[in-house]
């Protein structure tokens, strides 16, 4: 037949005669009805149907299985072809299967089967189905799985720049862990008076804009080093066992030499002595390069809830008299009397309204 315009008593007329060929003899009209139901399903065959093309050639397979009658009305109003054995429709896993008692027709599996009339849903294959869920589910999956982690990872990142924006999130990070390395990894010290080393390097975050460690860096080790010796002399806790606590009352900075860059140094802090109200220490920072004192500082930690004396008492178990301090701390520590002294005066307040 020449190509032409689409005429669609043509194609009824085709499938009229494909319908008749199923109840004739012979295999070759039932191998014609078989490629019109599957030219039928196919739309690209379907297209070539509408120019006056041939259908396709379809697979023969051996014969296998009872063989098929005619279409009968099906249960949702269409037509299904039956066994004659069993009256049931022959469709089955995978493939569909048309044995006419000759050699059996193979067709590919799909939606929907036209039986010359209306169309019949029939159940999807189950291993294309099965294979079909394998495909999709990983895909959903890892989709969800990644919507999933960045929606933990959106708010995760916000804490954390609120964290370090609004708090000073290395100082609150490094103290704590300072404290937890000096109590579970390092020996206990017995000597209140010995010296105590803490090693540190010049970071980025620490330099100013003439690109040496910043000033009040120095007073941020002290602190972190003060706080060590402390943990290791056993000081922090006969405080907590007495009900006391301590602040830092009045330091003082002396800068001998810049460190630099990435610099090495230890800042070596020492127990110098108490009197009834407070602790001094004193901190210096020393090269590792050349052993250099480039920084020194003291510093006083007043004791508040108890006193210095039973703190110590405490820890040797017996009354313990304080240490001659130097002479340079004694000229500090009335340096610092000499100016509460002004300031109070200057406030109105005595001693025992700025106690409390």
């Amino acid at each position: 037949m020449s190509a032409g315009p689409f005429d669609s008593a043509q194609v009824r007329g085709r499938i009229s005669r494909a319908s008749r060929s199923l109840q004739g003899p012979g295999e070759a009209p039932r191998l014609a009805a078989a490629g019109a139901v599957e030219t039928l399903r196919r739309p690209r065959a379907l297209r070539r149907l509408r120019r006056g093309a041939r259908p396709p050639d379809v697979a023969v397979a051996p014969p296998r299985g009872p063989a098929l009658r005619p279409p009968q009305e099906g249960a949702c109003g269409g037509s299904e072809p039956t066994t004659e054995a069993t009256g049931e429709p022959a469709t089955g896993g995978g493939a569909e299967a048309y044995n006419t008692g000759g050699p059996r027709r193979v067709l590919p599996s799909v939606g929907y089967v036209r039986w010359f009339g209306p169309a019949v849903r029939r159940s999807p294959v189950p291993g294309l189905a099965a294979r079909a869920a394998a495909d999709r589910a990983p895909a959903s999956t890892g989709v969800s799985g990644s919507v999933a982690m960045l929606g933990l990872l959106v708010p995760l990142l916000g804490l954390a720049l609120a964290y370090f924006a609004l708090l000073d999130g290395w100082y609150l990070v490094r103290l704590p862990c300072a404290v937890l390395h000096a109590r579970l990894l390092q020996p206990r010290v017995r000597d209140l008076l010995a010296e105590q080393r803490y090693a540190g390097r010049v970071l980025p975050s620490d330099l100013d804009l003439l690109l040496h460690m910043n000033n009040a860096r120095y007073l941020r080790e002290a602190d972190v080093a003060r706080t060590v010796h402390l943990v290791r002399c056993g000081v922090l806790e006969a405080l907590r066992a007495l009900g006391g606590h301590t602040v830092l009352a009045a330091s003082c900075a002396r800068y001998r030499r810049s460190l630099r860059l990435l610099e090495p140094f230890e800042v070596r802090t020492r127990l110098l002595g108490w009197d009834d109200r407070a602790f001094y220490l004193e901190a210096r920072f020393i090269s590792l390069r050349d052993g250099f004192v480039c920084a020194l500082l003291r510093s006083r930690q007043h004791v508040l809830g108890t006193s210095p004396e039973r703190i110590v008492q405490h820890l040797c178990k017996r009354k313990v008299e304080p240490p001659e301090l130097p002479e340079d701390l004694r000229h500090w520590i009335a340096y610092n009397e000499a100016s509460s002294q002004l300031l109070r005066a200057e406030s109105g307040l005595s001693d025992v309204v700025k106690d409390q």
